[in-house]
C-alpha cells in the first residue's frame, strides 16, 4: 500500500515547491533536503475514547518547517496511515496541523477504506492542498488559504493535485487556479465547492469533530461501503456505477450491523454498532 509519492523521480524538485517557506528555504539543495531529519513525534497519532470511540486524530506537528515534509517525516505519515487501515477500530480519521498558521505538506490518503476528515487552519498551499485534496471531506477556518504555485517553480502538482482537484471544483476554475498558481481565500474555496464547510477562523477542529462523530454513530461497514461504491463508481459509466452500488448494498445484507440497526429502529433505540 503506497501513500505517498514524493519518492518518485523529481520527488525532492516537487517537495522543495511545496514548503511554506522563504524563497531562500525553497532553493535548498536536494542533498539538504535528503539528509533533513524530522523532530521527533512530528505525526502524532491519537484514538478519541468514550463516547468518541472510534474517531482517530492524526496531529501534524513540525513546527520548525511549518509542517514541510522531509523524508523522515514521509515515513512517519506513511507508518501512521498503515497503522490505521488495519485497525478495525478506527471509523473516522481526523487531519490535523498543531502549528498555528499552517496546515501541512502533504500526503495521500486515498488507500483508507474509512472516512478522512481535514481540518485546515491558515496556509494549505501545494503539496497541503494536495494531502486536503485527497481527503474525503475539507473543512476549514475563515483564516485558510489555499493555492497550488507549482508551476510558478515550473514544475505541476504531483502528488494528485491535476486530477483531484479537477475532479471536485471542475475543469475550467481547476485550470485557472494551476496555470496561475492563484491563491484563494475560505469563503472563494467554499463557494467553488474546494471545502465542504468554512466556519470562523480557530473553529475547524470543531466542526470537524461535529462532523466526525455524525458519521461515527453510523454503522461502519455501510460507511466503508459507501465511500467505495462513490470513490470507484465515480470513475466509471453509470451502468457500471451502479453495479458496484448494488454489490456493495448486498455485502450489507447479512451483517450483524444491518440486523442491529433494524432492531434499534423498532425498538426506538440508538443502535450499538460493531462493524461485523
Amino acid at each position: 500500500m503506497s501513500f505517498v509519492k514524493y519518492l518518485r523521480r523529481d520527488s525532492l524538485l516537487q517537495l522543495a515547491g511545496k514548503r511554506s517557506l522563504s524563497r531562500s528555504c525553497m532553493l535548498q539543495t536536494c542533498r539538504t533536503l535528503i539528509i533533513e531529519t524530522a523532530p521527533p513525534e512530528s505525526v502524532k497519532l491519537n484514538r478519541l475514547s468514550g463516547s468518541d470511540s472510534g474517531i482517530v486524530e492524526v496531529n501534524l506537528d513540525r513546527s520548525v518547517a511549518k509542517n514541510s515534509i522531509n523524508k523522515e517525516m514521509l515515513k512517519g505519515l506513511q507508518t501512521t496511515f498503515e497503522t490505521i487501515h488495519h485497525d478495525s477500530s478506527a471509523r473516522v480519521v481526523m487531519i490535523t496541523s498543531l502549528v498555528p498558521g499552517v496546515f501541512c505538506a502533504g500526503a495521500d490518503l486515498k488507500a483508507l477504506s474509512i472516512p478522512t476528515i481535514a481540518a485546515i487552519e491558515g496556509v494549505a498551499l501545494g503539496g497541503g492542498l494536495e494531502m486536503a485534496l485527497s481527503c474525503d471531506l475539507r473543512i476549514c477556518g475563515e483564516n485558510a488559504v489555499f493555492g497550488l504555485p507549482e508551476t510558478g517553480l515550473a514544475v505541476i502538482p504531483g502528488a494528485g493535485g491535476t486530477q483531484r482537484l479537477s475532479r471536485l471544483v471542475g475543469r475550467s476554475v481547476s485550470k485557472e487556479l494551476i496555470f496561475t498558481g492563484r491563491k484563494i481565500d475560505a469563503r472563494e474555496a467554499a463557494k467553488k465547492g474546494l471545502v465542504n464547510f468554512c466556519v470562523a477562523a480557530g473553529e475547524a477542529h470543531k466542526k470537524a469533530m461535529e462532523v466526525a462523530q455524525q458519521i461515527n454513530n453510523k454503522g461502519p461497514m455501510a460507511i466503508k461501503m459507501a465511500k467505495k461504491a462513490i470513490d470507484e463508481g465515480i470513475e466509471t459509466n453509470m451502468a457500471s456505477g451502479l453495479e458496484l452500488e448494488e454489490m456493495c448494498y448486498q455485502k450489507l445484507l447479512n451483517t450483524e450491523d444491518r440486523l442491529e440497526g433494524l432492531a434499534a429502529f423498532a425498538e426506538k433505540r440508538k443502535p450499538r454498532y460493531t462493524g461485523k
